[in-house]
């Protein structure tokens, strides 16, 4: 594939939604791409106007390079492909385990691999497949803000989301980090919930990752009093908490 080729324009409906899809359209993770927003996301006034977000996306890294991380993971999905999927969550955490054991293989790390299914926190989303590693000194799996261990969620999503045609919520942890930060996240988001209404004033959190955002976007997605949305491009990009109208 040409130079030409490896650069593509995508929509979302935010910018981050965008850079996912550019990522899966490419097959490549987030380290191995340049990003440039060419136009954000509007809202509109009462739904006119409003318009998605639009990037372009340019590999960076030559695809013979992602092999050596990646590619090689293939032949644990053509063995899993010839044994016969059925489209249940197990056999997506089985698969999602395999290629995650490939990969650690690959890159000669030894630690034991926790596997489980978390059911959904809210109605209509489907059920988090988590694998939380664990070993001694795998700290730099975890990289800086996370992004190695991003990048390794990344491709293990991709290998099974290819095998089965769909989209699987894969989790890759080391230690239980993750999952502490969630925790601190969420209290995080409902302490600034709490800030933005007594004061009826936005709160801008500090720039995090588009996993971390997700975190404070769910976690008051329901609340009765404030509302949040995603502000900034690249690796400045944070979230408002804003109050709601309140109806006379």
């Amino acid at each position: 594939m040409d130079d030409q080729a490896r650069s593509i324009e995508v929509e979302g409906e935010d910018v981050e939604a965008a850079v996912a899809a550019g990522l899966d359209q490419l097959g490549v993770s987030r380290d191995h791409v340049e990003i440039e927003v060419l136009r954000e996301e509007s809202r509109g006034m009462l739904g006119i106007g409003a318009r998605e977000a639009l990037v372009r996306l340019t590999v960076t890294t030559p695809e013979r390079d992602l092999a050596d991380t990646g590619a090689e993971a293939e032949s644990v999905l053509v063995s899993e492909r010839e044994l016969g999927l059925s489209d249940t969550p197990e056999d997506a955490l089985a698969l999602a385990r395999d290629v995650l054991a490939e990969l650690l293989e690959k890159m000669e790390v030894e630690a034991e691999i926790q596997s489980r299914i978390s059911e959904p926190q809210y109605a209509g989303d489907s059920p988090t497949l988590v694998l939380d590693l664990l070993g001694e000194d795998l700290g730099y799996l975890i990289g800086r803000k996370g992004e190695t261990l991003a990048a390794i969620q990344h491709l293990v999503r991709l290998m099974v989301n290819k095998a089965f045609h769909r989209r699987s919520h894969i989790v890759v942890d080391i230690g239980g980090y993750k999952a502490r930060r969630e925790n601190t996240l969420r209290k995080l988001a409902l302490r600034m919930a709490d800030q933005a209404a007594r004061r009826n004033r936005t709160v801008a959190l500090e720039p995090m990752s588009a996993y971390e955002r997700r975190i404070i976007h769910v976690a008051l997605r329901d609340h009765p009093t404030v509302a949040t949305e995603s502000v900034g491009e690249r690796d400045r990009r944070k979230v408002t908490i804003f109050p709601r109208p309140q109806s006379s």
